[in-house]
């Protein structure tokens, strides 16, 4: 079903499901990577785990020659944003790592990415003394932030009440840690389904409308892109990888999240998002 000017695809609970398998995919790639990441460790190495994660799930790359990209994860390492692809790069302990995943199952997608610092032995739990502090900072308020724009799809509101969650979740992280955060705006989250990407927008920000309003059916992929400066971005010459303006670090996370007509489920995460907003005051719809 399609809604909308803007054509927004509405799924039905059997192609939930599905994406569903989709998503958890993505999760075992993430998690299989970030459990790879060594100082030492390519990003091409990371690349490498994630295709055979994703081939053992009985899934393709949603990336992997989207518009020619040519690899099956986006590795972003301290300020490249977004989009970077993985190749010589050798990561070291301090480095702020990205990993973006996509994959398909019988049509349909699954997106999600997650952000870690880097440590002597490996991926670094948040709040570890071995981070830098600010890193960790950047890295757990990226998160929250995601975490309250998934939140705030729960009431079935307005699609602009995400990006207002987003934006105060960053202030509010901002002014406990005393670390000045910027909110890329150029980039955004995205309507996913039959297509990795899809109407509707998801901003990171509070606008002055309302937005569309939230609907069964709906699968959102909600993503939060935060720096420790300024928030302004470019790209390389690669044509893909984007990167602060000011060199500044950044952090990437991101879930696909489904609203159900009793509620909503993170197609991304294992526990359907149960945890973590279960803190929020929202209980989640589990699929399996």
């Amino acid at each position: 079903m399609v809604l909308g000017r803007e054509r927004v695809e509405l799924k039905t609970l059997e192609q939930v499901r599905v994406m569903r398998r989709a998503g958890l995919v993505v999760a075992d790639v993430l998690a299989a990577v970030s459990a790879a990441a060594r100082p030492g460790v390519t990003t091409a190495d990371l690349d490498d785990v994630a295709r055979g994660v994703i081939a053992a799930g009985g899934a393709t790359s949603s990336f992997l020659g989207y518009h020619g990209f040519p690899a099956t994860i986006c590795t972003s390492v301290n300020d490249e944003v977004i989009h970077g692809i993985p190749g010589p790069r050798v990561l070291q302990a301090g480095d702020v790592v990205s990993v973006d995943a996509g994959a398909v199952v019988d049509g349909w997608h699954g997106d999600s990415a997650t952000t870690f610092v880097l440590g002597a032995d490996g991926a670094l739990p948040p709040g570890s003394p071995e981070a830098d502090a600010d890193d960790d900072a950047l890295v757990r308020a990226t998160e929250a932030a995601m975490w309250a724009g998934i939140a705030a799809l729960a009431p079935k509101g307005r699609l602009n009440d995400v990006g207002r969650a987003v934006e105060t979740a960053v202030e509010i992280a901002s002014a406990a840690s005393g670390v000045p955060f910027g909110i890329v705006e150029e980039y955004v989250g995205h309507g996913i389904g039959s297509a990795m990407h899809q109407p509707p927008d998801v901003l990171n920000y509070a606008t002055s409308g309302r937005g569309q309003a939230l609907k069964t059916g709906m699968c959102l992929a909600v993503e939060p892109m935060v720096t420790r400066g300024s928030g302004a971005t470019r790209e390389l010459a690669d044509g893909w990888t984007v990167v602060t303006t000011d060199g500044s670090r950044s952090a990437h996370w991101e879930h696909s999240v489904a609203i159900l007509a009793d509620g909503i489920t993170v197609l991304t995460a294992p526990d359907g998002g149960a945890e973590r907003l279960a803190a929020l005051g929202v209980d989640v719809i589990r699929l399996d």
